[in-house]
């Protein structure tokens, strides 16, 4: 919830997980996150390309994968990691307006 909140990419969630996390395969990681989905509070998104008004170049969050998906996209170790270059789709983790109220 708190990488959500901060809008970072997936990599940053190890950063915020209790000590006995921080080193757990995508295999344990991956039913944390799918629970939060499934409560409605969180959704999984990759980064795309975004240009503000001032012509400035982002990142933004793609609509949300699909249930379906998520758990071999999440099982990829890749996707844990943060990656050498660009992070244009990389994975990031959005409340939803559900999620806003109890992070908030």
């Amino acid at each position: 919830m708190l990488n959500a909140f901060e809008i970072d990419i997936l990599p940053g969630v190890r950063g915020d997980l209790d000590e006995s996390l921080v080193a757990a395969p995508p295999a344990e990681l991956a039913p944390i996150l799918l629970s939060l989905v499934d409560k409605g509070w969180i959704e999984v998104c990759r980064l795309v390309r975004w240009t503000a008004p001032d012509g400035q170049l982002g990142y933004q969050p793609a609509p949300p994968l699909a249930r379906g998906e998520l758990p071999e996209v999440l099982a990829h170790a890749a996707a844990w990691e943060y990656p050498d270059g660009t992070w244009i789709g990389s994975l990031t983790l959005c409340l939803t307006p559900q999620g806003s109220k109890i992070a908030c």
